[in-house]
């Protein structure tokens, strides 16, 4: 989606005008979110920017573009442009360390006994 967002109009408050943008953002983000991944892909991810218009748009994260509007809207301009590409990716799952304390990543079984019979 690459849209201007008119934030103001006539017979309808800023704030409500602001709250329909966001409303109409997130649509976005769920449908787009339903879609079939291409294979080899198990997420959507969301590149986005946000600015006052296309030239000054800044890079976003998704979870930002919520306050990134309210602050555009806050600099009393008339509208505010968004931009947000669903890019397929891959989820990177994060690889356990071994802790400092146990650095070959070993644990030793609670449950049995490493000596002679417990009475």
């Amino acid at each position: 989606m690459k849209k201007l967002f008119p934030l103001k109009k006539p017979g309808r408050a800023d704030a409500r005008v602001v709250d329909a943008v966001k409303h109409e953002v997130n649509k976005y983000v769920r449908r787009e979110r339903a879609k079939a991944l291409p294979e080899g892909f198990d997420r959507w991810d969301f590149a986005c920017r946000v600015g006052p218009d296309r030239a000054t748009a800044e890079p976003r994260a998704l979870k930002e573009v919520s306050r990134a509007i309210d602050a555009v809207a806050l600099a009393d301009v008339p509208a505010v442009y968004l931009e947000i590409l669903a890019v397929p990716a891959k989820w990177d799952r994060p690889v356990e360390q071994p802790t400092a304390a146990d650095p070959a990543g070993d644990e030793p079984d609670d449950e049995s006994p490493t000596e002679g019979p417990v009475d």
